[in-house]
């Protein structure tokens, strides 16, 4: 394969990095304070379940997260800095990618009728995709460096 300036295996890894960093931001961003004290963040998840157009949604949503919101906001954040952290840094990359794809899914699916995420959501995945097929830990990865899952 033919490429500028990197290889193929780099313009991945770039892609790879690209997406953690967009997971950091979506950590970095989130009001902590809110989230787990507060409980905003499982809050507003349920009042977008209770209205969902789906009702496997909510009662999913009342029988996972309802029952246990703060464990929730904490899986929740702290799944997305992992993802970062993992993304960036290239330690399990395979595992941060798939994570990564159904988190997003899980967006996706809970936020269905409100457009503006969607774009962000479905280009995550689809980076995440391209990444986990391309092997996107071959290079500038931990994974590599120590033979992980090449």
């Amino acid at each position: 394969m033919q490429t500028i300036w990197l290889s193929g295996a780099e313009w991945l890894a770039v892609l790879r990095i690209g997406l953690g960093l967009w997971w950091l931001e979506s950590w970095r961003h989130k009001d902590k304070k809110g989230w787990f004290e507060r409980g905003t963040g499982i809050a507003w998840a349920a009042d977008v379940a209770g209205k969902h157009r789906w009702p496997a949604v909510k009662r999913g949503f009342e029988s996972v997260v309802q029952p246990r919101p703060r464990l929730m906001a904490y899986v929740v954040v702290y799944a997305e800095l992992a993802l970062g952290l993992g993304l960036v840094l290239g330690f399990l990359t395979p595992v941060a990618l798939v994570g990564g794809l159904l988190l997003n899914l899980l967006y996706l699916v809970l936020m269905i009728h409100d457009w503006a995420e969607q774009g962000q959501n479905a280009m995550m995945m689809l980076v995440a995709f391209v990444a986990f097929v391309g092997v996107g830990w071959q290079a500038w990865s931990l994974d590599a460096v120590w033979g992980l899952f090449l």
